[in-house]
């Protein structure tokens, strides 16, 4: 992998994962384009595109830092509001991490490639673009309303984000919407609720690699990409990451989720011509 590679999917990773428009997508679309995923590499590269998500969790604990503080006041019994959010972020987190490790390995050999993740982008663009016909972005309650269920429903809405081109964070923001919740509200939970969730992920995926490379003899990702491509990603990812949270949650304020439910179609539509008329190869 060379360092301009790197810096790409650093840029997509950040500038993607907090956006309700996929980044797992946009990561496997954009390694096909520039031509990455072969046979040898192939797990290589998954692995890569997860291990720099690290970047994009930084930059929400930065930028959520006072938040962050509050749950840890919360966690040593010194703030009731800390506490209760924390507990609402462990409810939400639960069904990812329940079924995660379950189905990493199916939804690895069937659904990690162009047409899975085409069609994830369609159907979501259409679903954001009902939701914000149905709800407008400034109505609804605060993320200190939140109750357990309604936190443990937006954990269940999060695991349809496991089939790569939904988004994490439109399920999460949609589905904090559609139970209730203003879009900024939504938005911040979400945010908070992809730093386990994504660390988890990230975690285990880098592990995943480790030991397979250990048994099978063969390269691990940093054998095989090179560690500086990942540290120079892991840093683009956290920069631009930072950058997309914050214009994000004015963005949903003013304009709602349908921009990015157009945006999705077009991508789709358009990615999905140009592999039809054999100009682009998706699959590698």
């Amino acid at each position: 992998m060379e360092w301009w590679h790197a810096v790409v999917l650093g840029l997509v990773e950040g500038i993607t994962e907090y956006l309700p428009i996929s980044s797992t997508g946009h990561l496997i679309l954009t390694s096909s384009l520039l031509g990455l995923v072969t046979p040898a590499s192939r797990e290589s590269v998954a692995a890569f595109e997860i291990a720099i998500q690290g970047g994009a969790i930084l930059a929400v604990i930065g930028l959520y830092w006072n938040r962050v503080l509050q749950m840890l006041r919360g966690l040593a019994g010194r703030d009731a509001a800390g506490r209760r959010l924390l507990g609402h972020l462990a409810v939400a987190f639960l069904p990812a991490a329940a079924l995660g490790p379950l189905l990493d390995d199916p939804i690895e050999r069937h659904l990690f490639h162009a047409a899975p993740v085409l069609a994830a982008l369609l159907a979501g663009g259409l679903w954001m673009i009902w939701l914000d016909r149905h709800h407008a972005p400034g109505q609804g309650s605060s993320i200190e309303s939140l109750t357990w269920q309604r936190a443990l429903a937006i954990g269940l809405f999060q695991c349809a984000a496991m089939w790569p081109g939904t988004s994490r964070s439109m399920m999460t923001i949609a589905g904090g919407v559609l139970l209730g919740l203003r879009a900024r509200d939504a938005a911040e939970f979400s945010f908070l609720l992809g730093v386990p969730t994504l660390g988890a992920a990230c975690g285990y995926k880098l592990l995943k690699n480790l030991v397979a490379a250990q048994q099978t003899g063969a390269p691990n990702l940093f054998e095989q990409l090179g560690i500086a491509p990942v540290v120079l990603g892991f840093a683009v990812a956290a920069l631009s990451a930072a950058i997309a949270v914050r214009w994000l949650v004015g963005f949903l304020q003013r304009h709602g989720l349908a921009p990015f439910g157009w945006y999705r179609i077009a991508l789709c539509v358009v990615l999905g011509a140009l592999a039809f008329a054999g100009v682009v190869n998706l699959d590698g």
